[in-house]
């Protein structure tokens, strides 16, 4: 049991080194194309069928791009597809949270100071709702919303709303924050597997087989890539948000996050009315620094349980099981002593405004909660507490792993 959290911990890592990699590459290809049709520019000169062309620069070569609106009169030779990174994100990503947020569920997913859970349901949720939110987003825009874009956005904000609001009212506020994006994420790829691949085929095949591709297919994929576009930056801010507890560790976290994915939405359009007209409009500066303002406020709010609500409150099994097991009484002690003073409700060490990671150890159902991630930190490795603050010594972390491997005997 020793070397297998240490196992899994690892293993955590290099999917989420793999996760972060394969985002970088897809999120630029989406950047990229999407500023590259914004600044097309038309030629006379142009074969038939194509809507524009930009000449670009780049390490040390020039580029030549012709973009087709439709598509080419013949099959071209070779055709580079734009898909695997947007592939490997999601399958990365989704097998981090099944590590992190399924395997860890006691800890990390499940809030038993918002509701009485069973770990199994609380998987069902997080694994069902990415589904359903696919399937309702998608028969939106199937339906006649998918020719107004605009009330369609307003109305898939709304959705996200809910969502942000759902999540947190079961879920730890980290888990809320990165499910929101998972949510969203999901439906980011589903948009290019489902549909702007496939539609990508039917013009390849038709161009293969001498027909004239229809127009419609490459309209709709156009729609389906300008809401990825958008959602983009939001994305990115709740898959980070879990590293930093003032974003996720208030009453409102929720609304923090909702306010997120509309600053996403002004810091974009500026981009793509630069990349487009040349000049970007000046009011989304102050609308993005208005709402980052906004966040900020709310994140002053906590939302952690007293220490009297913590010290009544009934524990776990989870927290049961290193609460009674040997040297659970000096590991507190120990933990108490080197740790409390950041990892408090209210952090007594100069500049620390709230616990790191929204980790609290205070009570003895707070160390016991914590017992995976304090063996990894203080026992198992010298990350905690850190050297120019306090320096535990060897005899204090040998209690903490003994106390850990009693309470994973139990």
């Amino acid at each position: 049991m020793y070397d297998l959290a240490l196992f899994w911990d690892w293993i955590a890592f290099a999917v989420r080194w793999l996760h972060v990699i394969t985002a970088m590459a897809w999120i630029g290809a989406s950047f990229y194309f999407i500023a590259l049709d914004l600044m097309l520019k038309p030629n006379p000169a142009l074969p038939d069928g194509a809507y524009g062309e930009e000449w670009e620069v780049h390490g040390g070569g020039f580029y030549h791009t012709v973009k087709y609106l439709v598509a080419p009169a013949e099959m071209p030779e070779h055709l580079t597809w734009h898909k695997w990174q947007s592939y490997t994100t999601w399958l990365s990503g989704a097998a981090l949270l099944m590590i992190v947020y399924w395997l860890g569920g006691e800890l990390f997913l499940i809030d038993p100071t918002k509701v009485a859970m069973p770990l199994w349901l609380g998987i069902l949720i997080s694994g069902g709702s990415l589904t359903i939110g696919w399937l309702a987003y998608d028969q939106l825009c199937k339906s006649k919303l998918g020719e107004t874009p605009t009330k369609l956005m307003l109305i898939l904000f709304g959705i996200l709303v809910i969502m942000a609001w759902g999540y947190n009212q079961i879920f730890t506020g980290r888990a809320a924050l990165l499910h929101l994006g998972a949510f969203t994420a999901t439906i980011m790829t589903a948009n290019v597997f489902f549909i702007i691949m496939p539609n990508q085929r039917i013009v390849v095949q038709d161009l293969k087989e001498g027909r004239t591709p229809d127009a419609k297919y490459g309209k709709i994929a156009k729609l389906r890539s300008t809401h990825n576009n958008y959602l983009t930056l939001p994305v990115i801010f709740l898959m980070l948000s879990n590293h930093y507890p003032l974003a996720f560790g208030t009453q409102y976290a929720w609304v923090i996050a909702s306010l997120i994915f509309l600053t996403g939405v002004t810091i974009r359009h500026y981009f793509n009315t630069m990349h487009k007209t040349g000049k970007g409009p000046i009011w989304t500066w102050f609308a993005t620094v208005g709402l980052f303002l906004l966040i900020v406020l709310l994140s002053t709010i906590p939302v952690a349980d007293t220490y009297e609500q913590a010290e009544t409150r009934a524990l776990t099994p989870y927290e049961q099981k290193f609460a009674s097991a040997a040297h659970f009484e000096d590991a507190y002690d120990t933990v108490f002593s080197y740790c409390s003073m950041c990892h408090a409700r209210e952090p007594g060490w100069e500049g620390i405004i709230a616990p790191p990671k929204g980790v609290v150890l205070e009570t003895e159902s707070d160390v016991a909660r914590h017992a995976e991630q304090i063996f990894l930190h203080a026992g198992a490795s010298n990350a905690m507490p850190p050297p120019n603050a306090v320096e535990m010594d060897r005899e204090s972390r040998n209690i903490i792993v003994a106390w850990y491997r009693a309470g994973k005997a139990n």
